[in-house]
């Protein structure tokens, strides 16, 4: 039992025990674990100063010690109280907590894969031939990750609204995609699925956000730029793998089997619940133990060709969809492309995001009627698009 105070129902008991960077009242910057509504400032407790007291967990990702940290930190909040080492989270401001190296996303929910193939080809089969046989994915841009409650200026980008010359225009058709994003530590080539756990330390929400009109005409052949380029939100807390492992499970059949490289032994799938709220009106309910390709292959299809990952490297799971309707993780599955307005608690529709639109996706493992904890929030507010020029 902690002697820090833990709301019942916190998404963040010491079981969990996630890491973030925040900049601290004093003017300090460094990495702390959050507990019920306050963090724990590592360097201030003594637990690997050197590699906590800077402002990005890239330090610890680079020497594989989010583990023995967490271990660490976990004493202490059982230990003799220390009151001063905790600071309230209202009270701190929360960042980015590592800095992005490489951004690679993946495609790979069967359902939503499905969906979306059946909106954009629906006179063919809406998988490709080759989705059962690798996890689809993209290069996407680093520079442009930005913690929860960034702001999300609208995209501009050429459109083709009746099918005439495509011009510059802000997206009419701004989209979330629910997804989870997971963490590199110890970098590596060639990596095998069951060697997973070497390399991911652990797990953060992410908003895929795109700009589907821009993406419509500028996808082919080469795939998504503009339209997704713009930005990526992840939630502050990176919640470890550790702590996540009493809720890997074994993922659904895969069919046919994948090629030797991508077949694993150990259960990679991931039983984490998620929602997506738009201005407060829950739109999404979904499972992650759903997604037909796991992390694990994920990481095993990216270094197969001898690509490296590296610290601070973020792996996009792809949009998490589930079969019925309440469990789609865009606002392209639930409006039908725009062609079945979705309604909110307020009265209003909306088919894709307008300015002024919160959009809050949060997931939990665990409960309800057993102990469980959460990720917190990945939060963004889309504001108007930029003027060119400023």
């Amino acid at each position: 039992m902690t002697w820090a105070d833990v709301p019942a129902g916190s998404d963040f008991p010491i079981e969990n025990l996630p890491f973030g960077v925040v900049a601290l009242a004093d003017g300090r910057t460094g990495a702390v674990v959050r507990i019920g509504d306050s963090v724990l400032d590592l360097a201030r407790a003594g637990i690997e100063p050197e590699l906590c007291g800077t402002g990005s967990l890239n330090a610890l990702l680079a020497a594989g010690r989010l583990g023995p940290v967490r271990l660490q930190a976990g004493e202490v909040l059982v230990g003799p109280e220390q009151p001063a080492l905790l600071h309230p989270v209202d009270q701190v401001t929360v960042r980015l907590p590592f800095a992005v190296g490489d951004f690679t996303d993946f495609y790979s929910s069967l359902q939503h894969a499905t969906n979306v193939g059946r909106l954009l080809r629906p006179d063919a089969p809406p998988l490709l031939p080759n989705w059962r046989q690798l996890p689809v994915g993209y290069t996407g841009r680093a520079g442009t990750v930005v913690v929860s409650g960034t702001p999300i200026a609208r995209p501009r980008g050429l459109v083709s609204p009746d099918g005439g010359p495509a011009r510059l225009h802000p997206t009419a058709a701004l989209d979330f995609e629910l997804e989870l994003g997971f963490v590199i530590g110890p970098g590596g080539t060639a990596i095998g699925p069951d060697e997973a756990d070497g390399h991911v330390v652990g797990a953060v929400l992410l908003n895929d956000w795109s700009a589907r009109d821009i993406q419509a005409f500028e996808y082919q052949p080469l795939g998504p730029h503009l339209a997704k380029s713009f930005a990526t939100t992840i939630s502050p807390w990176v919640v470890t793998l550790d702590a996540l492992a009493p809720y890997l499970v074994a993922p659904p059949s895969q069919a046919p089997p994948p090629d030797p490289y991508l077949q694993a032994a150990r259960p990679w799938g991931l039983d984490v619940h998620l929602e997506v709220g738009l201005n407060g009106t829950t739109v999404t309910r979904t499972s992650f133990a759903s997604m037909y390709w796991t992390f694990a292959q994920q990481l095993a299809h990216l270094t197969v060709n001898g690509a490296t990952v590296r610290p601070g490297d973020l792996i996009g799971s792809g949009t998490v969809s589930g079969t019925p309707a309440g469990e789609w993780g865009s606002l392209m599955e639930i409006s039908q492309r725009g062609q079945e307005p979705l309604t909110l608690a307020d009265g209003s529709t909306r088919t894709f995001l307008e300015d002024g639109d919160t959009v809050t996706m949060t997931g939990w493992a665990g409960r309800p009627g057993g102990p469980g904890f959460g990720f917190g929030e990945c939060t963004g507010r889309i504001v108007p698009a930029i003027e060119r020029g400023t």
